[in-house]
């Protein structure tokens, strides 16, 4: 694998140590069926960082290590903005995995996939329970809203 696809790993480390930091603060605004969500998801994410950190350190690449403490987007001072956090937390690691989507290896690109259509489908899932509406821009980390408009609209004349 080329240095490209080590950094490309190391986003998605550093992506994974994020998520970790941000579900470990958020879980304590939760309770119930919630918090025991929040605490698979904050299981998964850790495993995900270790098994990136082993495909690092197996090509002999450094594992980014994680910050004492990270800037979150939204301060979790109830279950509504807990659930906002952990939706924001999954748009950052969709966008995390989104440097392997292109690697040449068939393996990581398959691994980037899946990790980003399974953190689409828990930011879905938190955004819902903030009572929020789905964003069209987290099913496609990286791709500026712009891209997303304009809509068309009814009635127009074709262009061309």
């Amino acid at each position: 694998m080329s240095g490209r696809g080590a950094a490309e790993l190391g986003a998605a480390v550093a992506a994974e140590h994020a998520a970790v930091y941000g579900y470990g603060v958020l879980g304590a605004r939760l309770s119930g069926a919630a918090r025991e969500t929040a605490t698979l998801v904050w299981n998964a994410h850790r495993a995900a960082r270790d098994a990136l950190a082993d495909r690092l350190t197996a090509l002999g690449a450094p594992v980014p290590a994680a910050a004492p403490v990270y800037r979150l987007p939204v301060r979790a001072t109830d279950a509504r903005s807990a659930a906002r956090l952990a939706a924001l937390l999954e748009d950052g690691v969709a966008a995390g995995y989104a440097g392997l989507a292109g690697a040449a290896d068939p393996a990581l690109r398959t691994l980037a996939a899946r990790a980003m259509q399974e953190a689409a489908r828990r930011a879905a899932h938190w955004r819902a329970r903030a009572g929020e509406s789905p964003d069209p821009v987290s099913a496609f980390p990286g791709l500026p809203s712009s891209s997303l408009g304009p809509k068309p609209q009814p009635g127009g004349e074709p262009e061309g």
